[in-house]
């Protein structure tokens, strides 16, 4: 299973050339893991820069992945994951996420790099 960062998905969503690196990473929709902190950032990304409609395209998308909602166990390991790694709270959570599901976690944000289970995908500078 793989939990896609929002960063990837955003790259991948705009075809950036740095989406284009991440295609040949991304799994069967089947085993996408989507927390609902990436659909909450989604579609705050989406309604923003291309509209509603482009946003419940996206998410309907999600909802066929299996989407994992923030729960006990994941928010205190998010709070480890902010205090150990310094992360951001929206970070932390999805990276806990990936974490306790035993799944890879791709993503573009550099903050993630060296962090165990995580595939990163370097912004190629256009």
């Amino acid at each position: 299973m793989i939990l896609v960062d929002t960063s990837a998905w955003v790259e991948w969503l705009i075809g950036s050339p740095t989406g284009d690196k991440l295609a040949e990473h991304l799994p069967e929709q089947a085993d996408w893991l989507v927390p609902t902190i990436v659909q909450l950032e989604l579609n705050k990304w989406l309604t923003r820069e291309v509209g509603e409609d482009k946003a419940d395209q996206v998410i309907a998308f999600t909802q066929v992945c299996s989407v994992l909602p923030l729960d006990t166990e994941i928010a205190l390991a998010a709070a480890e994951a902010c205090r150990e790694h310094k992360l951001a709270t929206a970070d932390a959570i999805i990276f806990a996420t990936a974490r306790a599901k035993g799944a890879t976690l791709l993503t573009c944000d550099a903050h993630f790099d060296r962090l165990p289970g995580v595939t990163l995908i370097e912004k190629i500078k256009d």
